[in-house]
């Protein structure tokens, strides 16, 4: 654990500070001591700054607890825009992020590109889920994708992102490839909320009929059985608790929706800062605490740090990209 230390170097200083001597104490890099959630308590951002602060802490990555700090709006865009005004040099800050923030900054929809910011990790990987409430009418994801492509206006679908969002993606993905027209896309009615738990609440409300969120986000509303999942969007089945879930490859739909879990700070953090930041968070990582959470909530442990995680963030804005102009999301 970095920690600054006082006692020695600072009476050796002011001694010699005292007989007429100069001397500086080399930089040291700061604990993270904030993380950014960019929107409301329950959510996967939420989730990712809560569960990984309370590790830093167990840990003895850092002295004493992470501050949480809820920034809700514009599917992260708030958050990124603090700090890049007011933030950006802030050497022991973290702002949680994923695929859903990048296929913001893919669609332009972010005040910024991807180089404002320097991406620090990933830690694990969430998968795309396919729910209706328990009370629904849709017992298999075949009778849910029927009506959604003979009729596709019936529907109201939520998700955690805005129209064109990473939520929002997936579930025009698997109506494509259950046979919906690709002029009939923009017919699919969207509605967004801050996080996969209050879209959640709003289908039991009876508000909208279908949840495309990930599975981290709303996994206690699965394990209290006021949800139905029809489908997860992985290539494989997941690890218990999960194994029971239908994939929509194993229905006939080969479609798979994965959403990565990770960290940026500001763009003027210094090297060492940044290099220290991202080794705290590989040893969090490499830890059997972190796998033994990303597994109770969903996520697969799956690492990239550093200069590797920043060449990953921008390869996926370009695919993302690329998807987002074939379902005309942008020109």
């Amino acid at each position: 654990m970095r920690s600054v230390k006082k006692g020695g170097l600072g009476l050796v200083a002011a001694t010699l500070a005292g007989v007429g001597l100069a001397i500086s104490a080399p930089a040291q890099a700061l604990p993270i001591s904030e993380c950014i959630a960019p929107a409301d308590p329950g959510g996967g951002w939420d989730f990712t700054c809560r569960s990984v602060g309370k590790l830093l802490l167990e840990l003895d990555l850092v002295e004493s607890p992470v501050q949480i700090t809820n920034m809700p709006g514009g599917v992260g865009a708030v958050a990124f825009a603090r700090v890049e005004s007011n933030r950006a040099d802030d050497s022991d800050l973290v702002v949680a992020t994923s695929t859903v923030g990048v296929t913001q900054i893919a669609q332009g929809k972010y005040p910024g590109g991807a180089d404002t910011m320097r991406w620090l990790a990933m830690l694990g990987t969430d998968v795309g889920v396919i729910l209706v409430d328990d009370d629904s009418e849709y017992e298999s994801l075949e009778q849910l994708m029927t009506t959604m492509v003979e009729d596709t206006g019936a529907l109201a679908v939520a998700g955690s992102s805005g129209a064109g969002g990473w939520d929002h993606i997936r579930a025009l993905m698997l109506a494509k490839e259950a046979g919906l027209p690709d002029e009939q896309i923009g017919n699919l009615r969207w509605v967004q909320f801050d996080g996969g738990g209050p879209a959640v609440t709003q289908m039991m409300g009876g508000h909208v009929d279908v949840v495309s969120t990930d599975l981290g986000e709303i996994a206690g509303f699965i394990e209290s059985g006021d949800v139905r999942v029809l489908a997860v969007l992985s290539e494989e089945p997941l690890p218990a608790p999960f194994d029971d879930l239908p994939t929509a490859a194993s229905q006939g739909y080969d479609v798979a929706g994965y959403n990565w879990r990770g960290f940026y700070t500001g763009g003027e953090v210094s090297d060492e800062d940044y290099a220290a930041m991202v080794d705290d968070l590989k040893s969090l990582y490499d830890s059997d605490e972190w796998k033994t959470v990303a597994k109770q909530n969903g996520l697969v442990p799956l690492w990239r740090g550093g200069d590797e995680f920043n060449g990953f963030v921008l390869e996926t804005i370009d695919q993302v990209e690329s998807i987002s102009r074939e379902i005309g999301v942008i020109e």
